[in-house]
């Protein structure tokens, strides 16, 4: 397989994004990351986004959009906004937890799923789900993870976060593996398992290279099996200002020949 590109998920650097979209993204790019994943409800027009990313040489990866943005009466807009970005990866980053609270209800949201995955075809998109660590505990005799990717077609990616994914007690490598071709992007988010015994958010303050994800395998596995198109970066804690945070990750993947 060829390498695999590196973006950042903007979330990352939000407060920087909010109070200068051009010069972060400007920082951003200078650093070296190939692409860029937004996230939440657009602050700014498709256009001007478009333009700043055409500007400073960066590919949309993604785009992290509320549930709510995905609905019958929404979904018409999300696609014709993303179609300006060039962006084929309309991915939903959590559900609400009133949604969420039995297998039949995963069971459901996997249909959901499958139904806006048809719709965005058409249009050379896909749709998918992005972890936290809930999804990692079972739910009525499954993992909510297994029952949602159990029931889902290939026109929803499996965005597996690693940190978040560590964090809930998952098998990285494992889900990867029962998954083959479903993880068209994943979050390289780092996380140290040993540090959030205690409180989970510690457990996110080392950086990618600094934690106990199994970088190794999971790169072999995505670039081999998983079908995975993009990396994407994301850093939650504050341990280093957000663009130091992000630029020592990236630093710390080429260092690993990424």
């Amino acid at each position: 397989m060829s390498r695999v590109p590196i973006g950042l998920e903007l979330f990352s650097v939000r407060n920087e994004l909010a109070e200068d979209v051009r010069g972060t993204i400007k920082a951003v790019a200078e650093m070296g990351y190939e692409g860029v994943e937004f996230a939440g409800p657009p602050r700014h027009s498709a256009q001007e986004l478009k333009d700043l990313l055409d500007e400073f040489g960066l590919i949309c990866c993604g785009w992290h959009t509320p549930f709510n943005l995905v609905q019958e009466d929404t979904l018409d807009e999300t696609i014709e906004f993303n179609k300006v970005l060039e962006n084929p990866y309309v991915i939903v980053p959590g559900i609400p937890g009133e949604l969420r609270q039995s297998r039949a209800d995963w069971l459901k949201l996997a249909d959901t799923f499958n139904g806006i995955a048809d719709k965005l075809a058409a249009h050379g998109m896909v749709t998918g789900y992005h972890n936290h660590h809930v999804e990692f505990t079972p739910l009525d005799g499954e993992l909510p993870w297994d029952t949602f990717f159990g029931n889902t077609n290939e026109g929803v990616v499996m965005q597996l976060d690693m940190g978040n994914a560590l964090s809930g007690g998952a098998d990285l490598v494992g889900i990867l593996a029962r998954y083959p071709g479903r993880a068209g992007t994943v979050h390289l988010k780092p996380y140290t398992e040993s540090l959030g015994e205690v409180d989970r958010h510690a457990g996110f303050r080392p950086v990618i290279g600094e934690d106990s994800v199994p970088w190794d395998e999971i790169f072999h596995i995505c670039e081999t099996t998983g079908g995975t198109k993009w990396y994407i970066v994301e850093y939650e804690s504050d341990a280093f200002p957000p663009l130091e945070a992000v630029e020592r990750c990236l630093k710390a993947l080429k260092g690993m020949g990424k």
